[in-house]
């Protein structure tokens, strides 16, 4: 059959094209569905363990959660590109410990590639994966599984060796083999100067408009998390606000005894009667 969806190589063929590539996350099915129509890549991101379960960060994302939810999302597209993260622990003990993870993540979710965090430090890792065609989408700038050794989520590229190692981390990915990179985080003309130097897309979330690509957690663009938002994100609509007035509506009807009404129950024939059926 003609596989209709968006490949790596489509991907990576999209570096300095004047229209951006348009990706976001998705953790489940419906969501999947969804978003499949407008997006060219759909990233089922460890931020799933903050979004969906209520972690404080995504530390506690483990393999398994990241492969049911690629199972999910693989069910709902027919044609986005979808990329799996990576989890903490999953990859960096070394190059062989990654590639059996990515190849369990790739073969139980028919995902198109994986995502992983880290520059330079991860370089021998994406050049193993890649070199057993394993796709990998690299991830620089801040980095979520990063916080803990951070001190709390930084913004990148403020300071001369700041700029000089995301430089580093750009080059490095690149050179691995990465299809793509992520910048996260940084400093927009640091992110700018990135893409003008790298000949691999980069996606930006926090970083530049000159970036090949874009991409937000859903659920924050659609104002469905509670507390403030990062600067970064834009509200296009707010979904909780509807979610709320829609459950209190409910509400109010079961507690009235509107609902459900005769269109929402079932009738029997009028010839059957009910007491001599019992």
């Amino acid at each position: 059959m003609e596989n209709k969806r968006i490949t790596i190589p489509e991907i990576a063929a999209h570096k300095g094209r004047a229209e951006p590539l348009v990706c976001l996350t998705a953790y489940t099915t419906p969501m999947a569905r969804i978003l499949d129509p407008h997006v060219d890549l759909l990233l089922v991101g460890d931020s799933l363990g903050m979004v969906l379960y209520g972690m404080e960060n995504t530390l506690g994302v483990d393999l398994e959660m990241m492969i049911n939810h690629g199972k999910a999302v693989m069910r709902g597209v027919e044609k986005s590109c979808v990329i799996v993260d990576m989890p903490f622990g999953s990859y960096e003990e070394s190059p062989e410990h990654a590639y059996r993870n990515a190849m369990r993540v790739m073969k139980e979710t028919g995902c198109d590639g994986i995502k992983l965090e880290g520059g330079t430090d991860m370089a021998e890792t994406i050049k193993y994966l890649t070199a057993r065609n394993i796709p990998v989408m690299g991830h620089i700038g801040l980095q979520p599984q990063s916080v803990l050794k951070d001190g709390g989520y930084k913004v990148k590229g403020r300071t001369n060796h700041e700029i000089s190692s995301l430089l580093d981390d750009a080059r490095a990915v690149e050179e691995s083999g990465a299809f793509a990179v992520v910048i996260e985080g940084t400093v927009e003309d640091v992110a700018a100067e990135i893409t003008r130097s790298t000949n691999i897309p980069t996606i930006g979330i926090g970083a530049s408009p000159d970036c090949d690509g874009q991409i937000l957690v859903t659920e924050d663009m659609i104002g469905l998390l509670e507390g403030p938002s990062a600067k970064f994100v834009k509200e296009y609509t707010n979904v909780k606000d509807d979610i709320a007035a829609a459950v209190s509506g409910y509400a109010g009807e079961v507690r009235s005894r509107k609902f459900p009404s005769t269109e929402q129950t079932y009738t029997r024939p009028k010839a059957v009667d009910v007491k001599k059926a019992s």
